[in-house]
């Protein structure tokens, strides 16, 4: 199931007259703000009622539980990440790259909250957050799949490469929130850099899968 399948999946049957959505959206606009600040233990439905000035019974209705709240507004969250990375599909591929790179840091700087709890998979072990986090994965490697190669559907070699390289963002990237020690620009290039590596890695195991010109070294 992708990103939108999860989301759609979330959405309250039979409810999706134009004005109970907007609600829908702003019931999850207001719990994105109120989990960026306390954990999903420390908040009751009571307090989450309280907080956002609607009846507890309002949130039963469209989300069912707290898990459901809280997992609505993480798939929430994640559409936004995926946008962001996916963006500038009218640019040429290395450029593509670039943006994908840098709409990725800009979303994980000024939604710090929501970027932590999808990349560390939400309450404990859940299958259904984890899923989540996963179907990110899957969205970054392809958006950069197609940057590098033209294609999403690639080989296995290449497509571990990736992924190995986007778990690596992920640390660092949590890192880098914490102690924004380097400018976004460097952090940036720092990552481009890293991806050139793994790139090059992928042809050598590969060499159908050809890294592109610029992370290609002049010999």
């Amino acid at each position: 199931m992708n990103i939108s399948q999860q989301r759609d999946a979330a959405r309250p049957r039979a409810r999706g007259t134009e004005r109970s959505m907007a609600r829908r959206a702003e019931l999850i606009a207001i719990g994105r703000k109120l989990f960026a600040d306390t954990s999903y233990d420390a908040l009751s439905m009571d307090d989450i009622a309280r907080q956002a000035h609607v009846a507890k019974g309002l949130i039963y209705y469209y989300f069912q539980s707290k898990r459901g709240y809280y997992l609505a507004i993480i798939q929430d969250s994640v559409a936004d990440l995926v946008t962001f990375a996916a963006s500038g599909g009218e640019l040429e591929a290395v450029d593509r790259v670039h943006r994908t790179i840098d709409s990725y840091l800009r979303y994980a700087e000024h939604n710090q909250a929501a970027y932590r709890t999808i990349v560390s998979g939400g309450v404990g072990f859940d299958t259904e957050v984890h899923s989540v986090r996963d179907g990110v994965r899957e969205a970054i490697v392809a958006t950069i799949a197609e940057g590098a190669y033209g294609r999403t559907d690639i080989a296995p070699v290449a497509r571990m490469g990736l992924l190995a390289w986007v778990c690596s963002v992920e640390g660092a990237t949590l890192d880098w929130i914490d102690r924004p020690e380097l400018s976004r620009d460097i952090m940036r290039e720092l990552l481009v850099k890293t991806l050139g590596g793994a790139l090059r890695a992928v042809e050598e195991l590969d060499p159908a899968y050809r890294a592109p010109h610029p992370a290609r070294r002049e010999p």
